[in-house]
């Protein structure tokens, strides 16, 4: 981490989608591959992206590959459903990080196949978006695990959490509960892209003690935003944790963008 003289860190300023799926989630375009992926994201300015599969984290690496010497920055991660049909954004600063918390939603996923014909295909490639294999085991179900367990399961492996789509009607923290729960500690919730965060906070006014980010929801290329404007003195889940809350001289801005 560079410093001038006066001993405050450089900040950079990184424009950054939190919320992006690859083809192993089922939901995803056929295009979601790597050097898409990649491609595209540069190509609207993004400079750091979390990929956030649905349960699952085997595609993360293959990103991070296809990005490297592009100066793109790619966070490991993962959309996890909680027992509540809640989706979690888990973000982590390394893919060992990750790999734990994988293993603690695989045993906690149902043992189900997944029915192509009625879910979708479920690719695992490599990162030039060559075929490797299909994930046989069913990715959009509900995990064994709580939204509460979650947080803190993450927390304790160095990660943060970020409730997704909060005003949407499925799959959210307000359609499923009906509120946010002030006993859980989340680093952040996500308002998806349909509405601007002034609308979001009139609709649903409990969102404005918290920190907010907009994204994409990236199933298609041309799903990228990079609303987040982000001044971090390095691309870490602790940096994040202060832009979030606009401490230490870290800052999140999101921008309203014309779609």
């Amino acid at each position: 981490m560079n410093t001038p003289l006066n001993g405050e860190p450089l900040l950079k300023t990184y424009i950054a989608e939190f919320h992006v799926h690859t083809v192993v989630s089922p939901c995803a375009d056929v295009m979601m591959i790597p050097p898409l992926i990649v491609q595209e994201a540069i190509a609207k300015g993004i400079n750091l992206l979390a990929i956030t599969d649905h349960n699952t984290a085997v595609n993360v690496w293959a990103v991070q590959q296809a990005a490297q010497d592009t100066g793109l920055v790619v966070l490991p991660g993962m959309e996890l459903q909680t027992s509540e049909e809640v989706h979690l954004l888990c973000l982590f600063d390394t893919l060992a990080q990750l790999e734990a918390w994988q293993t603690i939603v695989k045993a906690k996923l149902p043992p189900l196949e997944n029915n192509i014909e009625f879910f979708g295909e479920q690719f695992v490639v490599d990162e030039t978006g060559e075929f490797i294999r299909r994930e046989s085991q069913l990715l959009l179900t509900s995990a064994d695990i709580t939204l509460a367990e979650a947080v803190s399961a993450v927390a304790q492996l160095g990660g943060l959490t970020i409730p997704a789509h909060v005003n949407r009607t499925a799959f959210s923290l307000i359609a499923n509960l009906g509120f946010v729960p002030a006993d859980v500690p989340f680093d952040a919730l996500e308002i998806s892209r349909h509405l601007t965060l002034d609308s979001a906070c009139q609709k649903f006014p409990q969102l404005k003690k918290y920190p907010l980010i907009q994204s994409g929801d990236v199933h298609y290329l041309t799903d990228f935003l990079g609303a987040n404007i982000c001044q971090l003195a390095a691309p870490t889940i602790a940096e994040l944790k202060l832009a979030f809350r606009n401490q230490q001289g870290r800052s999140l801005k999101v921008i309203e963008i014309d779609y």
